[in-house]
């Protein structure tokens, strides 16, 4: 069974004014779409085909570029549009609340931690808050489309929240201001799934 793209859960122009909705169609309609055929077509005939996206990540052979770029983008930007929210922002409760206090201090040190991640990372690439097995969290970036499910990333755990930053993210609203897209981020960040992935993961 091949994969297939993952529809918005909400509309274009559902994240304006902090993502406009050009953006957001060419990111869903494009970029995601190509990364869903491109890796239907790089494990057609293979013994990859009918493993769900995590196994393929967590096993994958980092020198099989279709599939971890492919892969990786299929992965990432499926969880990318579910972290989103037209009701979002604000701050999480409950057991991510208390987490994030104990892994960083408080949600304005985690909040300036994982902007500088996403800030810094060199090129393209993306932001991560990972929990671990017990219930810990990191923040952590990696480039491209690579993430903390796949080996020997310098990332652990499992992804709960992603930030793209890679240029077609942004740039039509942004163009090169990134920190300000990383500011407008974060009124939009939808809680309720990032926790809701934190109790699966934890």
């Amino acid at each position: 069974m091949s994969f297939e793209l993952p529809k918005l859960p909400y509309a274009f122009d559902a994240l304006e004014p902090n993502i406009d909705a050009k953006t957001m169609e060419i990111h869903h309609d494009k970029h995601h779409k190509g990364y869903t055929d491109k890796l239907n077509a790089a494990i057609e005939g293979s013994d990859l085909k009918g493993k769900s996206i995590e196994d393929i990540l967590k096993n994958l052979d980092m020198e099989n570029k279709a599939v971890r770029n492919n892969g990786g983008g299929f992965y990432n930007h499926s969880l990318f549009w579910k972290v989103m929210s037209p009701n979002g922002g604000g701050k999480p409760s409950g057991d991510l609340a208390k987490a994030i206090d104990d892994a960083f201090g408080s949600f304005d040190a985690f909040k300036e931690k994982f902007s500088d991640a996403a800030k810094t990372q060199f090129g393209s690439g993306w932001a991560w808050l990972c929990v671990h097995k017990g219930g810990k969290l990191e923040v952590c970036a990696t480039p491209n489309q690579d993430n903390p499910l796949m080996p020997k990333t310098g990332c652990g755990g499992n992804p709960i929240l992603g930030l793209d930053v890679w240029e077609h993210a942004y740039y039509l609203k942004y163009q090169n201001k990134r920190p300000d897209y990383v500011g407008a981020f974060w009124n939009v960040i939808n809680w309720e799934q990032v926790s809701a992935n934190y109790d699966k993961n934890k």
